[in-house]
């Protein structure tokens, strides 16, 4: 149980913190080749872990190189969907999330099985062949095609730009290292974001904060009914009745937020759905009985489904998308903090009270207020923005601030015509006969 509890930690670890460098292959290889990887060290870790024989071999098989395998897989797959789509953005990223409920449901029941059937040698086996389908998923990914360059010399006889002449003239092995060391900080860690953007710096706070409560109720919900002589069946079907009520929800919320109403207000759904997600931890606080934890997994799993849907959708707004992946990878380092330490913190906080509702009320204050500090936030950027609107005439925006339906520049979009297209077409042309 130990040597279990070891390898999920580093593999959770592995999965937030590689974030970076799992950035800097999408921009080397592409997310189809990205994806394909993640696939092939997941399964292979996974595998591996079946072989170990020390908690340290452990540790790296199903820790650290099954962790790299999710992160590689995860996170390209999170950015080729904002390529993908571009009006029904939050319906793809609410489809896609839905894999995740889906996994909620199964997976500890397969776990379970395979377990008892096999053991956890065979069972690492099985998984790391079932893990091993990411790289057929992956091959689906399908890249985008470059725009075609016409009618630029082949050849130009012309002074180097500014730039180029500055670099000529350097001089000195160590600044160039310098100089390259900060060039790519700036492209893979959106460090310029961070602070540029004040929108990202906010709405990155926002989500650092709420990592530190948001994942504990699910680590001691199944704990807390155990421990008040509930059944480890029904406790261990509350978890599964929240991975239904999220495959369940989160298709129409994700068709729900694609109206053009929504448009703009995706933040505000979110951080109000944060709040709601706080404000639910406190019904498990009313009694350990079965009917009152099921109506908290019901509102939890509602809640969840609305920032599982949007979370995404959200960076995707504040962000370009060609600065999306090192965005998402240095929002991943930042949640990854506060990931870590809140399991910890409520067992320390179990520890000290002899309780668990106690640590239901401190994720109920952190997640809460990270919705309103979100509300309140863009709020004021919202206020701030239109009071300089009418202030001058508009400038060009800077790259914070953007639109957030922009395209790849890497990448060449083609409009599919749909019914009503060609139905407008032909009355277009009846109406020209005419």
């Amino acid at each position: 149980m130990y040597s279990h509890k070891v390898s999920v930690q580093s593999c959770f670890q592995c999965f937030h913190l590689a974030g970076p460098f799992c950035s800097v292959l999408v921009g080397r290889l592409g997310c189809r080749a990205t994806v394909m990887l993640g696939g092939v060290l997941s399964g292979l870790g996974m595998a591996a872990s079946s072989f170990t024989q020390s908690i340290e071999q452990l540790y790296v098989t199903a820790g650290v190189i099954t962790g790299l395998g999710f992160c590689f897989s995860f996170q390209p797959a999170v950015t080729i969907l904002g390529h993908y789509f571009v009006r029904r953005r939050a319906f793809a990223n609410a489809m896609s999330s839905t894999g995740t409920a889906l996994g909620l449901c199964t997976l500890p029941f397969l776990g379970n099985y395979l377990h008892t059937e096999l053991g956890w040698r065979g069972s690492f086996l099985v998984l790391g062949a079932v893990l091993l389908n990411c790289c057929v998923c992956g091959a689906l990914m399908r890249p985008l095609q470059p725009p075609k360059h016409r009618g630029q010399p082949l050849m130009n006889h012309g002074p180097p730009p500014p730039e180029e002449e500055k670099v000529t003239k350097e001089k000195g092995w160590m600044r160039r290292i310098w100089n390259y060391f900060v060039a790519a900080l700036r492209k893979h860690m959106a460090f310029d974001q961070l602070c540029h953007n004040s929108r990202y710096c906010v709405y990155a706070i926002g989500i650092t904060w709420m990592m530190l409560g948001f994942v504990v109720p699910l680590i001691y919900l199944v704990p807390y009914a155990t421990a008040n002589d509930m059944e480890q069946g029904r406790a261990a079907l509350l978890i599964s009745i929240m991975g239904m009520v999220n495959i369940v929800v989160r298709p129409p919320f994700g068709i729900l937020f694609s109206l053009p109403w929504f448009k703009g207000r995706h933040i505000y759904v979110f951080a109000s759905a944060l709040l709601v997600n706080g404000l639910s931890n406190t019904i498990c606080c009313i009694g350990p009985s079965f009917p009152v934890l099921l109506v908290y997994v019901v509102f939890y799993g509602l809640s969840m489904s609305v920032v599982g849907s949007l979370m995404f959708t959200v960076l995707m707004e504040i962000v370009e998308m060609k600065r999306f992946p090192s965005a998402l990878g240095l929002l991943a380092v930042m949640e990854s903090i506060t990931l870590l330490i809140g399991p910890p913190l409520a067992g320390v906080l179990i520890d000290r009270t002899g309780e668990y509702y106690h640590v239901f009320f401190a994720c109920s204050a952190v997640v809460a207020s990270s919705g309103v500090f979100l509300i309140v936030a863009f709020s004021w950027l919202d206020k701030r923005d239109r009071k300089l609107s009418k202030q001058g005439p508009p400038s060009p925006l800077p790259e914070a601030a953007r639109p957030a339906v922009d395209l790849a520049p890497d990448c060449q979009y083609r409009s599919v015509p749909t019914e009503g297209d060609k139905d407008k077409a032909s009355c277009e042309g009846d109406t020209s006969s005419v």
